[in-house]
């Protein structure tokens, strides 16, 4: 089974989310596709590690840039 993450960025800044492309990847956490639409970010990430990931999505939006919205999704 895959875990991935489904996150929507309703204000996305693109350096920013550039620029955390290092702490993603520590996290365990890889962007598989990025989509724009409806004044929002949503994007598709692979997760490795779930825990890790949290932690990341937990650090992001204490410094004010995560997303606003996640979801974690398995494979069926």
């Amino acid at each position: 089974m895959s875990n991935q993450l489904l996150a929507r960025y309703a204000g996305f800044d693109r350096a920013a989310f550039d620029g955390d492309a290092e702490n993603r990847s520590t996290a365990g956490v890889s962007l598989l596709q990025l989509w724009r639409g409806d004044g929002s970010h949503w994007a598709l990430f692979d997760v490795n590690d779930r825990d890790k990931a949290r932690a990341w999505l937990d650090k992001s939006a204490a410094l004010g840039h995560g997303p606003s919205e996640s979801h974690f999704l398995e494979t069926a």
